[in-house]
């Protein structure tokens, strides 16, 4: 912010001259520009929870061997950021007083990159928290209702036409047994969504066109509108992608399964992903993100072409994963009634490290803030990650910022 708006705020020195005698009594003086005060803005940010998230990601952070972590809590409403932090930070007073070498050199070599911001630049794997903009795909293009069940055994397997014994295996995170929409979003099934995008049998899939179109239309793969602040634009996997990427090769109905729940090449900003799910939010109004108050200038955004029967059902979904023996669970809270879908993003080729990721929003009833928690580059056996800071913010936020999460009454 500081560097996008000092030619507009700094202060500007006049320029006066002076006529003096010999004994220096001023005979006259000519004012040829006038100086000029700077002038302030006003950041939508409050620095009560921004200084309680970094707290809680640090200390997950070094607690359980996270590499770095973000969080973004916008208004539903009108896209104002209330928080936007990024985990490790680097000290801006050793860089000004210029006299340290040594810090300095250190914060230039730091593997954990703590000049990258990585609200907004960070790109990371979202894994399962694209599956609730995957099942309003669906709804949309009409290939399942929200009451037909998909069974998941645990995996799923598809042949293969040139040794029927080696079929393909797609693999569930656990067997969920028979789950609609609401219940697949609630216990993140990966069968269900493998069947609603790549489909399966008689189950028709978006296919990874549609998959890309819903995707786009929430604002993935491109950079949020505002000022160049906001970073990154992102990959949606696809065709082309892949023949850029992997020397010509082909994509495969494997490719469109591990895009359908967020894996693959997916690359998301946390920045990005709190917009979407504000959009779930408020019903379709996807938001420009706002860091500095305006309150005179008009809200400009886009209203999103899907049927507000389908964002209810993606919303319950959500519920579900927090009252419903859902993934979310951690997140049912006697304070305030939330909403949440979670994501666990397997990195690298063996797999060892996982993106810990909690979405959502508040209160549920009448939405008036979203969220998007990431913890980067955790081990894979943790199992205590975004969610669990976004809990503590909660909690800290019941005690000491109240005003945040009661339903604003007309």
């Amino acid at each position: 912010v500081e560097k996008y708006y000092n030619e507009y705020i700094a202060p500007q020195h006049g320029l006066k001259i002076v006529e003096t005698d010999a004994h220096g009594e001023v005979q006259s003086e000519s004012v040829l520009k006038p100086s000029k005060d700077g002038e302030s803005v006003t950041l939508t940010i409050d620095a009560r929870l921004q200084e309680k998230l970094y707290e809680f990601i640090e200390n997950l952070a070094k607690d359980r061997g996270f590499q770095g972590g973000a969080a973004v809590l916008m208004d539903v409403e009108n896209g104002e950021l209330l928080s936007l932090v990024s985990f490790p930070e680097y000290n801006s007073q050793v860089l000004t007083d210029g006299t340290n070498a040594t810090a300095i050199t250190r914060a230039f070599n730091d593997p954990k990159k703590p000049f990258l911001n990585r609200a907004t630049d960070g790109l990371y794997t979202p894994g399962s928290i694209v599956k609730p903009f995957v099942a309003l795909g669906a709804l949309e293009e009409k290939i399942i209702t929200p009451e037909k069940t998909i069974v998941s055994t645990g995996s799923l397997s598809v042949p293969n036409p040139f040794d029927p014994k080696k079929p393909t295996v797609f693999n569930d995170w656990k067997a969920h047994g028979a789950v609609d929409m609401r219940r697949a979003l609630a216990v993140s099934s990966d069968v269900y969504f493998y069947e609603i995008g790549g489909g399966f049998e008689d189950q028709k899939g978006l296919g990874i066109a549609n998959i890309e179109k819903y995707m786009r239309m929430f604002g993935f793969g491109s950079v949020p509108p505002g000022s160049d602040m906001f970073g990154e634009a992102g990959v949606i996997p696809n065709p082309e992608w892949k023949k850029a990427n992997f020397n010509g090769d082909g994509w495969r109905l494997g490719n469109t399964y591990h895009t359908a729940i967020g894996q693959y090449g997916f690359q998301v900003t946390p920045l990005q992903v709190a917009r979407a799910v504000a959009a779930v939010a408020n019903g379709g109004k996807l938001l420009p993100p706002r860091l500095v108050e305006e309150k005179d200038e008009p809200l400009t955004y886009s209203v999103l072409p899907i049927q507000t029967s389908s964002f209810q059902v993606g919303r319950e979904g959500m519920r579900a994963a927090v009252t419903d023996g859902g993934t979310a669970t951690g997140l049912f809270l006697p304070q305030v009634t939330v909403a949440a879908k979670t994501g666990t993003a397997e990195l690298g080729t063996k797999k060892q490290f996982v993106n810990s990721w909690v979405v959502g929003f508040f209160p549920y009833e009448k939405p008036r803030y979203a969220f998007a928690v990431l913890m980067e580059r955790g081990p894979r056996d943790n199992t205590i990650g975004g969610l669990y800071v976004m809990r503590e913010l909660l909690e800290w936020m019941s005690v000491y910022t109240p005003e945040y999460l009661s339903p604003i009454t007309e």
